[in-house]
Formats: structure tokens, C-alpha cells, sequence
């Protein structure tokens, strides 16, 4: 289980401390976040002050020009030091990204370069971006109401034996205010709904990571209580997707 940090703590680096102290407590350990997401780079450096080697960053490249990627990254090391897994944001001109990106693995500044993309109509570029055999890991959007990737990312990524972190497992939010009846989140072996939902997602052995973003610390352990076995199996799936059309 990880930590996303999209449209959540942004600037507001007391309530980041908060939250990634309480995921961090929970056993979260992956920590996603972009130069996208408004000051939420900067709060989550400030957030792992004096915690940092208890923590593995997933932060991204989102610019249009190479000075700015460049100027991003430069950014990145003062917060964290170094970035574990560094991703071309949206495929945003990552064939230039990959270069230097690749430079800076090499010298130890990078751990991993990871790729990511949220809208389908990018897909086949993102599996293109894969078969280059450059990228570490791979970011996607994946609950019981976008099942796009299951066409052809997941069976590439596990082909070519690439992770998969997982954005969007609660929907964007859009999913969360379904009320399965007891007996229902009983049946699943869960909590609470949004729980259902990460277990569904991480069930899927192709899987390896899910970050949802959360403004509240006592749901970032919740949701981290989701990141334990038993997985759901075939049939609880399917109960937690028709519990998601309804």
C-alpha cells in the first residue's frame, strides 16, 4: 500500500506531516507524488524530514523542455535527497526525459524510471513506451469502473516483468459513497467499502503497488490495513464490482 498526493495536502506541509506520519506508522512505505500536484512535492519533503530512509519516493517529470525537466529534478534532490523511482508524467515528451533520465540512474541519483498515463486514449503509446525495455515500472489507472489496461498493459507489463503502481483504485473519489450492506463488506473480509475497493485492485497478482491520496491521517491507516493478505479470490471480486455498478 502506498500514499498518493493528488488534490490532497498540496502547499499545506503541517497537514502532510500528519498524514504521511500516519501512513507511515500504518507500514506505508511508497510515497507518489508530481510536480503536477501543486506545492505536494515540497510538503512531502518537508513531511520526511528526519524520516526519509523509512520512505521510497515516486515522484515524476512533467515538463515540456528539458531545462525544465532538468529544473524539476534539481528541485527533487533538495527535498529527498534522492528519488527512488523518477516517472515521465503522462508521456509528456518522455523519449527526451528517458535520456538523461537514464544518466542520472546510472550515477546513483535515481533509483528506478517508471512511466505513467491516466487516459486510455494514451494506452497504446504507453505500451509502446514498454516494449522500449527503459522503463522500471509503469502507472495506471485501475478499479471496477476502468478496466481499460486489463487489455493489454497488464498482460505486457507482467510479460516483461515490470511493476505496476496503481492510481485511481477509489475512482477519483467517485466510487466511495457506495453502502454495501454489512453482510456484504463481511462476505469481502473487510472494514469498510474503500477498503473493498484497494483489495480489489491489489488482488490482481499483477499488481504491486496502489496509492491512494487521502487528506485524512486516520483514513491513511485504514486504507494501509487493505495492503495485508488474504487477497480476495475470483468470486469476491465480482461481488466488489457489482457492489461498484450499483
Amino acid at each position: 500500500m502506498g500514499l498518493g498526493t493528488w488534490n490532497t495536502f498540496d502547499a499545506d506541509a503541517a497537514l502532510a506531516r500528519d498524514v504521511v506520519g500516519a501512513a507511515l506508522a500504518a507500514g506505508v512505505r511508497v510515497f507518489d507524488s508530481s510536480p503536477m500536484y501543486r506545492g505536494a512535492e515540497r510538503s512531502l519533503g518537508e513531511a520526511l524530514d528526519g524520516r526519509r530512509d523509512g520512505a521510497v519516493v515516486a515522484t515524476k517529470i512533467w515538463a515540456r523542455s528539458l531545462d525544465e525537466g532538468r529544473e524539476q529534478f534539481r528541485r527533487q534532490l533538495e527535498w529527498y535527497g534522492r528519488v527512488d523511482l523518477e516517472q515521465a508524467h503522462n508521456l509528456v515528451l518522455w523519449r527526451e526525459h528517458l535520456d538523461w533520465l537514464e544518466r542520472e540512474r546510472d550515477a546513483g541519483r535515481v533509483g528506478r524510471i517508471g512511466v505513467t498515463h491516466y487516459d486510455p486514449s494514451a494506452f497504446d503509446e504507453l505500451a509502446d513506451a514498454l516494449r522500449t525495455g527503459r522503463f522500471d515500472a509503469v502507472q495506471l489507472p485501475y478499479n471496477p469502473r476502468e478496466r481499460e489496461c486489463e487489455r493489454e498493459l497488464l498482460p505486457l507489463a507482467a510479460e516483461l516483468g515490470v511493476p505496476v503502481i496503481v492510481m485511481r483504485p477509489l475512482g477519483a473519489g467517485r466510487l466511495v459513497d457506495k453502502r454495501p450492506a454489512p453482510e456484504e463488506l463481511e462476505a469481502l473480509g473487510v472494514e469498510t467499502w474503500p477498503q473493498a475497493l484497494l483489495k480489489w485492485a491489489l488482488s490482481d497478482e499483477r499488481v504491486d503497488v496502489v496509492i491512494p491520496a487521502t487528506k485524512r491521517p486516520d483514513r491513511a491507516g485504514e486504507n494501509a490495513a487493505a495492503g495485508e493478505p488474504p487477497w480476495l479470490d475470483a468470486a469476491q471480486r465480482a461481488l466488489v464490482e457489482r457492489i461498484a455498478a450499483r
